[in-house]
């Protein structure tokens, strides 16, 4: 029995789909200005351990996750580059999509793009004045926060306290300074005719009109970083209360920080480490052990320490599974057959809030069994659980001529040829077959 921390009751609940064995997910992906640092990528890698344990446990996963293609992050990138917003949101677009694909996390069904929803995001708003929930101003579109009774519901605010916590926008002619923003009247930058002036959607509606658009509906997990918590998801929640009476999911789960020395990474603070530099001295499997040796809700303090000693761990699984994948094919040893109860500590631990570190704990001690006693099933229960946590050990491909270099190194061995020995063995070392 699956049990997840559902943010929005702040408890640890029974993971119940609305529709049996079928599960809609919808996760805030990046806005793309820039290259994503490796903070960013946590909730990539979750969300993706997210789909695939679910798939695991026989359920129809349909997995969205966005991208921002508009904003005025983007759009004052572009001015200082002296391109198009389009031009440099489709480059980032590519470099999210390359480095996801690296580090496993490209498991996305759909990726809807903010700008091909426009249309749908000037009716939605549209409908919100209709119905008093919304504003016009000079400035554009405002929500009335006030008219939801349970605003606060997922960050734990009060409206009252809301001046202290929300971000104070210029624009002075709204009703209230908590009111956020669903439409941006501009000049300035890409922009889009709307009934009440030209400019763009507010962030906060572009999420919640494009889960409505995709999933015609609640949905069952909606995730992110736990920094969106508030303001984003909380403004996306007060939408859907407005216009649909739901909470847009029935489970909302958050991602813990990635911090740098005690220091929030943020790309306009420029003290963040881009994941695809990253991965050019790391294994992306390395990061990804990293990641998932903590739980996904707590922080992690990132160093160089931190990911080298995961880069090691991740060197000695390689080796021990490489090795030993060897010695089955050299013997023709069948690879089935699973170590039952090693999977059932795996699924217990995985069903209690994706207790990731628990399985990392379990893999490392199956290793060591591993290497002091081999057996299939030990093998197969490794090979089993990494795939389930999209984990990919360095495994070469055994070829006929391995097979022969074992052979006459053996038999150069039993010749006491050591000079000729040695030439067969090194290609075997080479690729880690001994």
């Amino acid at each position: 029995m699956l049990k997840i921390y559902n943010s929005l009751s702040n408890k640890i609940e029974e993971f119940k789909p609305i529709h049996e064995n079928k599960v809609n997910m919808y996760v805030c992906g990046p806005t793309v200005y820039d290259d994503i640092h490796i903070g960013n990528g946590r909730p990539v890698v979750f969300f993706d351990v997210v789909k695939r344990y679910l798939q695991y446990l026989d359920y129809g996963v349909k997995y969205a996750s966005n991208i921002t293609d508009v904003d005025d992050k983007i759009i004052d990138r572009a001015q200082k580059l002296h391109i198009t917003e389009k031009e440099l949101a489709t480059t980032y677009t590519n470099n999210f999509f390359e480095i996801a694909k690296k580090i496993g996390g490209y498991n996305f069904d759909v990726t809807p793009h903010a700008t091909n929803y426009i249309e749908e995001m000037i009716k939605f708003i549209g409908e919100l004045i209709a119905d008093g929930f919304a504003y016009k101003t000079q400035s554009g579109v405002y929500f009335r926060v006030d008219k939801i009774k349970d605003y606060g519901i997922l960050s734990n605010q009060q409206v009252k306290d809301l001046k202290t916590g929300v971000r104070i926008d210029l624009e002075t002619d709204k009703e209230k300074d908590y009111d956020f923003a669903l439409w941006k009247n501009t000049l300035d930058g890409i922009k889009y005719h709307a009934p009440w002036g030209d400019g763009r959607p507010g962030w906060h509606t572009e999420c919640v009109v494009m889960t409505n658009e995709i999933f015609g509906g609640k949905i069952d997990i909606h995730g992110g970083g736990f920094d969106l918590k508030f303001p984003h998801h909380e403004n996306e929640i007060a939408q859907s209360v407005a216009k649909h009476d739901h909470h847009l999911a029935k489970y909302w789960m958050h991602v813990g920080r990635l911090d740098l020395a005690n220091e929030k990474m943020s790309k306009s603070l420029g003290n963040d480490i881009k994941l695809k530099d990253l991965v050019e001295t790391y294994n992306p499997n390395a990061y990804r052990l990293m990641l998932l040796a903590h739980h996904y809700r707590a922080p992690i303090q990132f160093s160089d320490d931190l990911i080298e000693q995961y880069q090691k761990a991740y060197d000695k699984i390689s080796y021990t599974l490489n090795k030993w994948h060897f010695h089955m094919i050299l013997n023709n040893i069948d690879e089935n057959g699973l170590d039952h109860e090693s999977i059932k500590s795996f699924e217990e631990f995985m069903n209690d809030d994706f207790a990731t570190p628990r399985v990392i704990t379990l893999i490392d001690k199956l290793i060591k069994d591993l290497n002091k006693d081999f057996k299939a099933e030990n093998y197969n229960t490794i090979i089993l659980i990494l795939n389930t946590l999209g984990l990919k050990p360095k495994i070469f491909e055994v070829l006929e001529e391995d097979i022969e270099n074992y052979n006459n190194w053996q038999q150069a061995r039993l010749e006491k040829n050591y000079e000729k020995a040695d030439i067969y063995r090194k290609p075997l070392l080479d690729k880690g077959f001994i």
